[in-house]
C-alpha cells in the first residue's frame, strides 16, 4: 500500500507508529552527542591531534546538514515504512562499522553512514505527526517527541562520561547498536504507511547547488571556531557555500518542482517561527558548549561529573515537553514562548557571572532552571510555524526548520566559541599588562581567570540573543492550517445558514 486516504490515517493507530519513529530519532540524536565526551580517548587510540578528532562530530553534523534539504524529496517519493526502514538500516549499519573500526578512516566513514540514516529521521518523524494529527492535536503530540529531541542529547555527556572511564569508548557504538536492531524489527511488524507519495523528479543541479551551499556554509562555522574567523580558507568556503546557495534558492523559486520549496516563507507565522528558532538554537548551545568548558578545563571536573550535572535539567525538561504540549493546544505559542525565554534570559546573564568558586550544586539549580525554560519554547514554537503551512507543504516546511536547526547549531557553536577564545586572549593580554606577572604560577592564574571571563563574555552574548528572540515572540499567534481555517468558516456559514432557515420555518 504506497498511499492512504485522510479518512484511513485518521483510523490509524497512532501509538506504535509515533513509537517506532521516537525511538529511531531518539538514538540518533543520542549517538551525536556521545562522542563529544569521548574524543580524548579516541586521540589517544589512533594517535591523532583534536583537530583531526573533530571531523568526528562535525562531519557526522555536515552530512546532516547536507542531507535534510533533500528529505522534502524523499518524503514524497517513498513511503513511510520504505523510508524508515531504509534510514533505520544504514543507521545500524554505520554504528557497526564504527564499533569494529580498526582505522580513524574507518571511523570517520562509519559515522558518515550513521548520519546518512539519522539526517531522515527528524524531518521524518515531523511529517508524519503533521499527517496523523489534526491542528489542535499537534501541540501535544511534538511535546512527547520533545523529551526525545531535548533528553537524548542532555543524558549523553553522562552516558558517555561514565562508559569511556569505565570502559572502552566502543562499547558506545555497541549500546546504540542493539536498539537501532530492535527498532527496525519493531518497525517492520508496526509501522504504517500515513504519508502520501507521488513520484517527483529528483532535480540534480538542485542537489549539486544545495551540497555545496548547505556544506560549503556548515564547514566554514565549523571551522571558524577552530581557525578563526579571518581565516582565508574558511572565508573562501563560506563565500563559496553563500554564492551556491543564493543560486539555490533562484533556482528552486524558478522550477515548477522545488527540491525545497522556498515559498513557505510567504506564510508569516512559519518565517517569524522560524527566525526564533534559530536565535534560540544559537542561544541553547551556550550551555551546551560552555558548560563543560567551564567544568573540565577551569575546575578539573570529570566527564562523568560534567555530565551529571545536565541531568536533572533533562529530566526536567523530559517531564515538562509533554506538559508544554498540552498548554500549547489550549492557549498556543505566545506566552508559553514568553514565558520560557523570560526564564531562559534571566538565566543565561546569571552563568555570565561564574567564578572559580562557584559551587556545584548553583550550577545544578541555574542550569535546570534554564532547561525548564527552553522546555517551553522549541517544539511549541516550531509547532506554531508548520501549523501555518498548508498540508502540502508539510514536508517542505518540516526539511526547511531542521535545516535551519542544523545550520544554526553550527553557526551557534563557531559564533561562541570564537567569543570565547578572542576575549580570553584579549583578558589574558590586559591582566599580564597591568599585573606583570614573573613567574609560571602567576600566569597560569591569570590564564584560569581570563578563560571564566571570556566563558562570562560568550554568556552575555548569549542572553542578548535571547532577549531579541523574546521580543519576536510577543507577535507569535496561534495559527491553523488554511486549509482547515477555510473548512471551518465553511461549517460555520453552514451552520448560520441552517439557523437563518430554521427561524424562518
Amino acid at each position: 500500500m504506497d498511499t492512504v486516504s485522510k479518512a484511513a490515517v485518521q483510523n490509524i493507530k497512532k501509538g506504535p507508529i509515533i513509537t517506532v519513529i521516537i525511538m529511531g530519532a531518539f538514538v540518533a540524536i543520542l549517538n551525536q552527542t556521545l562522542m563529544n565526551v569521548a574524543l580524548p580517548k579516541v586521540m589517544n587510540n589512533f594517535h591523532i591531534t583534536a583537530t583531526t578528532a573533530q571531523w568526528i562530530t562535525t562531519g557526522y553534523m555536515l552530512v546532516n546538514g547536507v542531507l535534510i534539504p533533500i528529505t522534502a524529496y524523499l518524503m514524497e517519493r517513498f513511503t513511510t515504512r520504505q523510508l524508515f526502514l531504509a534510514a533505520m538500516s544504514l543507521f545500524a549499519i554505520g554504528t557497526f562499522i564504527c564499533g569494529i573500526s580498526p582505522s580513524f578512516s574507518i571511523l570517520i566513514l562509519g559515522r558518515v553512514i550513521q548520519a546518512a540514516g539519522a539526517g531522515i529521521m527528524m524531518p521524518l518523524l515531523t511529517n508524519v505527526i503533521l499527517t496523523i494529527f489534526p491542528a489542535d492535536k499537534r501541540g501535544s503530540a511534538m511535546g512527547v517527541v520533545g523529551v526525545a529531541m531535548v533528553f537524548a542529547p542532555a543524558i549523553g555527556p553522562t552516558l558517555s562520561g561514565w562508559i569511556v572511564e569505565t570502559f572502552s569508548w566502543r562499547l558506545l557504538f555497541f549500546i546504540i547498536l542493539p536498539i537501532a536492531i530492535i527498532d527496525i524489527i519493531v518497525a517492520i511488524f508496526f509501522l504504517k504507511n500515513v504519508t502520501k507519495v507521488s513520484k517527483p523528479k529528483l532535480d540534480i543541479l538542485g542537489v549539486i547547488l544545495s551540497t555545496v551551499g548547505f556544506g560549503g556554509i556548515l564547514y566554514g562555522f565549523s571551522s571558524a571556531g577552530d581557525k578563526g574567523w579571518t581565516n582565508l580558507l574558511v572565508l573562501n568556503i563560506i563565500f563559496t557555500g553563500v554564492v551556491a546557495l543564493d543560486l539555490f534558492v533562484v533556482r528552486e523559486l524558478r522550477v515548477n518542482k522545488p527540491m525545497l520549496e522556498f515559498r513557505v516563507f510567504k506564510y508569516g507565522m512559519f518565517t517569524l517561527a522560524a527566525i526564533i528558532n534559530v536565535i534560540i538554537t544559537m542561544a541553547m548551545f551556550a550551555a551546551m558548549l560552555l558548560l563543560p568548558i567551564y567544568l573540565q578545563n577551569i575546575r578539573g571536573f570529570t566527564p562523568l561529573e560534567s555530565g551529571l550535572l545536565l541531568l536533572p535539567g533533562a529530566i526536567i525538561m523530559g517531564i515538562m515537553n509533554p506538559i508544554t504540549g498540552v498548554i500549547f493546544d489550549k492557549i498556543g505559542p505566545k506566552w508559553l514562548a514568553v514565558t520560557g525565554l523570560i526564564i531562559t534570559a534571566v538565566t543565561t546573564y546569571m552563568f555570565s557571572r561564574l567564578t572559580d568558586s562557584t559551587t556545584y550544586t548553583t550550577l545544578i539549580i541555574l542550569y535546570s532552571c534554564r532547561m525548564f525554560g527552553m522546555s517551553m519554547l522549541m517544539m511549541p514554537i516550531m509547532t506554531a510555524g508548520l501549523n501555518s503551512l498548508p498540508q502540502r507543504l508539510n514536508a517542505h516546511g518540516t526539511a526547511m526548520v531542521n535545516t535551519f536547526r542544523q545550520v544554526s547549531g553550527s553557526l551557534g557553536t563557531a559564533f561562541l566559541i570564537t567569543i570565547m577564545s578572542s576575549q580570553t586572549k584579549k583578558h589574558v593580554q590586559d591582566m599580564i599588562q597591568s599585573l606583570a606577572p614573573h613567574t609560571k604560577q602567576q600566569i597560569a592564574m591569570i590564564s584560569k581567570e581570563a578563560s571564566i571571563k571570556g566563558i562570562n563574555d560568550a554568556f552575555i552574548v548569549a542572553t542578548g540573543l535571547a532577549v531579541l528572540a523574546l521580543i519576536l515572540a510577543f507577535f507569535l499567534k496561534k495559527t491553523r492550517p488554511p486549509q482547515e481555517e477555510e473548512s471551518k468558516e465553511r461549517q460555520k456559514q453552514k451552520f448560520r445558514k441552517s439557523k437563518l432557515a430554521g427561524s424562518r420555518g
